[in-house]
């Protein structure tokens, strides 16, 4: 009888060290190009608010605009076995040996907010916004503003970003036939406020009142354009901006910027961890995931949640 309490006693610790065992928290990686970039500093944060949830102990590597680095941070999750890579490079093409490195060694690679070529082979999923429907969202607002035409000019994104690729792309789409006319367009180093404003500045010299409008990639960017013109003593420039981020939801509701096509990184890291966790389970989840963009605007901005960054 002893002996059959002792064989049952033994069962259950076994079992119970096993249930401790698979509740452990599976490592899973972020990594992104700077932290300076208010998006991606949000984004480590709903990571890690969100982590246990679904199981994971992210860990978010800071690549500073800077590829070799972002490369080092996927290396060194390869050596350290890492199951998941999120990632959100600088310059999605460069990455590509990296990650398909990674690949090879069986980590899971989900892209986060930057887009892939829909047929590559080096990711499992993607989870982000539309960057050329935004695109073609900013345009509407511009041929909504200006049925009979205008002169503008476009702040775009980080030089080699994916999405400063396909907004561009998709805003030139959404003009193309109208009487819109870009008089000029530049890209910074980063998705830096300072060189947004810089740029702007430029802009004021060059072309002066011929300026109407401005297409501006990103909504901390266009704080900077705002600011630009004001110095300038221009307070009727049509400015419309991407990431609808607590600043280009305050500048719409103010009256100076006109309007925001706006993404949500909270549900970007939700989306990329249960998507995860699906694959790690043995399951299938789409290739493209896009999130809903929000067109905010004074007419609406009361009847959307305030966001956190």
């Amino acid at each position: 009888m002893k002996k059959i309490l002792v064989l049952v006693l033994a069962v259950a610790l076994l079992i119970s060290c096993i249930g401790v065992a698979s509740a452990e928290p599976i490592k899973a990686a972020f990594i992104t190009q700077a932290f300076s970039n208010p998006s991606q500093a949000f984004s480590k944060a709903q990571f890690e608010a969100n982590m246990e949830e679904f199981g994971f102990e992210v860990t978010s590597f800071e690549g500073e605009n800077d590829v070799q680095k972002e490369a080092a941070a996927v290396r060194q999750c390869i050596v350290d076995e890492y199951p998941v890579i999120f990632i959100n490079p600088s310059d999605i093409l460069a990455i590509v040996p990296s990650l398909m490195e990674a690949k090879e060694a069986g980590i899971i690679i989900g892209m986060f907010s930057s887009e892939p070529p829909h047929d590559a082979e080096w990711f499992d999923f993607f989870v982000g916004c539309d960057d050329t429907l935004a695109g073609e969202r900013a345009a509407s607002a511009f041929l909504a503003a200006f049925p009979d035409g205008a002169n503008i000019v476009e702040v775009g994104g980080q030089a080699g970003h994916d999405a400063a690729y396909k907004r561009r792309d998709g805003f030139l789409k959404g003009i193309e036939g109208s009487d819109i006319v870009m008089l000029d367009s530049q890209n910074p180093s980063g998705w830096n406020t300072n060189e947004a404003m810089a740029i702007a500045e430029d802009f004021i010299v060059k072309y002066g009142d011929q300026i109407e409008g401005v297409f501006c990639h990103w909504d901390n960017g266009a704080t900077g354009v705002l600011e630009a013109f004001a110095a300038a003593g221009r307070t009727d420039v049509f400015i419309v901006g991407v990431d609808g981020n607590s600043a280009g939801y305050q500048q719409v509701k103010d009256g100076k910027q006109a309007v925001s096509i706006g993404q949500s990184f909270t549900q970007m890291a939700r989306w990329s961890m249960e998507f995860a966790k699906v694959l790690l389970e043995g399951g299938e989840v789409d290739a493209i995931n896009y999130i809903p963009h929000d067109i905010v605007t004074l007419e609406n901005i009361e009847t959307l949640p305030w966001p956190e960054w």
